[in-house]
């Protein structure tokens, strides 16, 4: 199985990565400001303690805890995520793409991972789309199932496989970082 972002090549994936890593933490920063005024005692989490509602009566009591102002900002985020989910979701996926080369290069296990990581960012991405739909239709009312459960589920899968895909970056990087220092 092969992936699109194996076809740049190796010595320019950097160079692709670094302006999406860049926009990804930028993005992080706007959504993490927006969603401090998502906060409330119905809330503890903002946007994930909505994301993870589950139920009709969650939901409800976590809408109904923001004002006015506070559900414009969940619009907002909302909105936001749907640029942010193109973002990180590239970007890790490229990022599973350069970790598959660098431990093909080595021959060392998990190298197989990679490649089926990267395709589940955009699976992520889909599934984040799907839970954004559901949040808006809750926001927007009447707050009826199947949405909450919706949310909920799409919600778990994308963090199941974003957390993966952080993961495999993430051995990658630590196992070429002790490979030089055993060189020293």
């Amino acid at each position: 199985m092969r992936h699109p972002f194996e076809a740049i090549p190796a010595g320019k994936r950097l160079t692709v990565l670094t302006p999406l890593l860049v926009l990804t933490l930028l993005l992080t920063v706007v959504m993490s400001q927006v969603g401090k005024q998502l906060i409330t005692p119905a809330a503890p989490n903002g946007m994930i303690s909505f994301e993870f509602a589950w139920s009709v009566a969650g939901a409800r009591r976590i809408v109904e805890s923001w004002n006015e102002t506070a559900r414009l900002y969940a619009a907002l985020s909302l909105g936001l995520d749907f640029l942010y989910l193109a973002t990180y979701s590239t970007t890790i996926g490229l990022a599973c793409v350069w970790a598959t080369s660098v431990l093909r290069l080595r021959d060392w296990p998990l190298a197989w991972a990679g490649i089926p990581l990267a395709w589940g960012q955009w699976l992520a991405a889909l599934l984040d789309a799907v839970e954004n739909v559901a949040l808006i239709a809750v926001l927007l009312g009447p707050i009826v199932e199947p949405w909450p459960g919706v949310a909920l589920w799409c919600a778990a899968l994308k963090f199941a496989l974003v957390l993966a895909g952080l993961l495999y970056i993430a051995h990658t990087f630590v196992a070429q970082l002790l490979l030089r220092l055993r060189r020293r």
